[in-house]
């Protein structure tokens, strides 16, 4: 190994050595480079910006609580634009990609034939999308955002039908 090579893989696992770290925003903008094959666009502050071949836009915002947000400049984006979601939420949330997905390509489509917002969960993640058309007329597209689900207080999750 070469002393170049050997210095970034120091510093690569000095960047994630303790499981505190793995679990900070650069841990998760690793994770999802790996989980998605977006690539790293830049980043400001807890704003992690990503270059994808299926979105115009994604970020991860890693203030708490942290979330996802994919743009399309398109009305009706290819599926590919919902695989992308199903991925980065799997990285983010735990939940599994193609339900996910499945539940993004839906709320989206019943977004565009409300034009309202739609809300939905699954696997433990929360998602919401918007028609994203903008409210001055000019320009159109889509809009999702993902985030982790919260459980519900006062809840137990071993409670049954009463």
């Amino acid at each position: 190994m070469t002393l170049p090579a050997l210095l970034a893989s120091l510093v690569l696992l000095l960047s994630l050595g303790s499981t505190a770290r793995a679990d900070s925003c650069d841990g998760l903008t690793i994770r999802l480079i790996r989980g998605t094959g977006v690539a790293l666009a830049g980043r400001s502050g807890s704003l992690v910006v990503f270059r994808a071949a299926d979105a115009d836009r994604m970020s991860l915002d890693c203030a708490a609580p942290r979330r996802l947000l994919f743009r399309s400049d398109l009305r009706e984006p290819p599926r590919a634009f919902f695989v992308l979601i199903g991925l980065a939420a799997r990285t983010l949330t735990g939940a599994p990609a193609e339900p996910v997905e499945t539940l993004a390509l839906r709320l989206h489509q019943d977004s565009l034939l409300t034009g309202a917002p739609q809300l939905g969960r699954v696997g433990g993640a929360v998602l919401r999308c918007d028609p994203g058309d903008r409210p001055d007329g000019f320009g159109v597209g889509s809009l999702c955002r993902v985030a982790a689900d919260r459980p519900q207080r006062g809840l137990s999750r071993a409670a049954g039908p009463g």
